[in-house]
């Protein structure tokens, strides 16, 4: 005979089973932040999960280390060499070359735009023949290994919206950074480190200033934002435990804390919860592995000696070009080195042999150490600045003494690794070093491509916010597949 009172127990409401619905996919959705291998595909990898249907196609790379040289490198100085300008040195440039080209009110009121060629000297080097500097010459040593773009081109004339222009893909703020999108479509390949790291030096030349927007999440979930490494004993401030506090009372600490933030999203909805969530868990798991990945102490000599005699001193480019490898070892998605003092509108003979010696050893050693480990070829690795620089003098020209201006038409920089063709020169410029004649590349283009090498359709990684779906490529950008291997 059946029992009437449990009969009425088991009858469940609508509103009764909708609000026990939510709270078992809430707790789902909980632990699926707190231990995410739980809910993931046994084939799937072992970081942060990205966006479900990527990568869109196999990719050639896993992994981005940006070496963003800030301030602008002269590409007459590096990777673009121009005789004419040595054998015209002094005369004007002529007006059917700047073709009435807009200028920055450094040199706009400049009566006369008088040629100078570099002062240093250049030559080929590899089964390339590529022209370098001898301002750098370990990279020269491993030109064969780099893809040297020497037709870049950007909108912005000036510092501030050409160096966002390059980072996000427009010149205004608040958009994603290139590290924030991939990691956003990518997720992470470690789940207890970053998806995106930030690095910062400062050379000995005149220095641009790098601001957290260069490297900000934008309008995408915090948790995509840069992660600052400082050059102090604390890599990431504010990560190790208080005195007095073990690994157990913070443990229990956070799990009160995710139980709270957890009743806070069901009540109000708000997706920056959940990414706190996973803010104070990353945080947790990086109090074990950060230390761990940035004891470069514990590198073999040889590899310091490879990197150069700053190896070892905290916040020089070279140690962090030495932790970038580590980073990128490790799994993490992108890491970005930004190097200032690259502003040479005077003096540039006499500050950019220091600043090229500052980025030459430490940056051929990266190239080398990561092809001995065999992750040259799933990492690409990227070396340049937001602009070129004028052929002509910037100021009144003196003997063994010039300045160049700001000059958006053109200027090189290269890529290794990460499936790109190596041993390549690719585009080419006017005998003057002033236009384009020959494969044109612009910001769009290069993040198209750099998407492509991810295993990113550019078109179709994208955001919906206030009514339009953004992209890294805004509205423009193609693949520029000469540059694939």
């Amino acid at each position: 005979m059946s029992n009437p009172f449990f009969e009425q127990r088991l009858q469940v409401n609508r509103r009764h089973f909708l609000g026990q619905m939510g709270a078992g996919l809430g707790s789902i959705a909980l632990g699926s932040i707190l231990q995410p291998k739980l809910l993931k595909d046994a084939s799937s990898p072992t970081g942060a999960l990205g966006l479900p249907d990527l990568p869109h196609f196999a990719p050639k790379a896993k992994r981005v280390i940006y070496l963003f040289q800030n301030g602008a490198p002269s590409q007459l100085e590096t990777f673009d060499y121009k005789p004419l300008l040595n054998k015209m040195i002094g005369e004007d440039l002529p007006e059917s070359i700047r073709q009435g080209q807009r200028l920055t009110g450094m040199t706009a009121n400049q009566n006369r735009f008088p040629l100078v060629g570099s002062y240093f000297k250049f030559q080929q080097y590899g089964q390339s023949g590529a022209w370098v500097s001898e301002l750098f010459p370990h990279m020269a040593q491993v030109v064969d290994d780099l893809c040297i773009i020497k037709t870049m081109h950007t909108e912005a004339i000036n510092h501030d919206p050409a160096l966002t222009f390059m980072q996000t893909g427009a010149q205004q703020g608040n958009r994603p950074s290139m590290g924030a999108w991939l990691s956003y479509g990518l997720g992470s390949e470690n789940s207890d480190l970053p998806a995106f790291c930030v690095l910062l030096s400062r050379g000995k030349g005149n220095g641009q200033g790098v601001y957290s927007k260069l490297w900000t999440n934008g309008f995408l979930d915090s948790i995509h934002q840069g992660v600052q490494f400082s050059s102090g004993e604390d890599p990431i401030l504010y990560l190790k435990d208080p005195g007095g506090m073990t690994r157990d009372n913070r443990r229990a600490m956070l799990d009160k804390l995710n139980s709270l933030n957890h009743m806070a999203f069901d009540e109000f909805g708000d997706p920056e919860i959940q990414a706190k969530i996973q803010q104070y868990e990353l945080a947790y798991r990086m109090q074990t592995a950060v230390p761990e990945v940035t004891d470069v102490k514990s590198e073999p000599d040889y590899i310091l000696q490879m990197y150069g005699p700053d190896a070892l001193v905290p916040g020089t480019y070279a140690a962090n070009c030495l932790l970038a490898r580590k980073l990128s070892e490790a799994g993490v998605r992108f890491i970005q080195l930004y190097h200032q003092g690259w502003d040479q509108h005077g003096n540039l003979p006499n500050e950019m042999p220091l600043q090229a010696k500052d980025v030459d050893q430490p940056t051929a050693a990266l190239i080398r150490d990561l092809k001995q480990r065999g992750l040259l070829d799933e990492t690409l690795v990227i070396w340049g600045g937001e602009f070129g620089r004028t052929n002509y003098c910037q100021g009144t020209l003196q003997a063994n003494n010039y300045g160049r201006d700001h000059h958006p038409r053109c200027y090189s920089l290269w890529v290794a690794g990460g499936g790109v063709k190596s041993g390549m020169v690719y585009g080419e410029t006017d005998d003057f070093g002033y236009n384009i004649i020959e494969n044109p590349v612009d910001i769009h283009d290069f993040h198209a491509t750099l998407l492509h090498l991810m295993g990113i359709d550019h078109e179709r990684l994208t955001f919906k916010h206030l009514g339009r779906r953004y992209r890294l490529t805004d509205v423009s950008g193609k693949v520029v597949h000469d540059l694939l291997a």
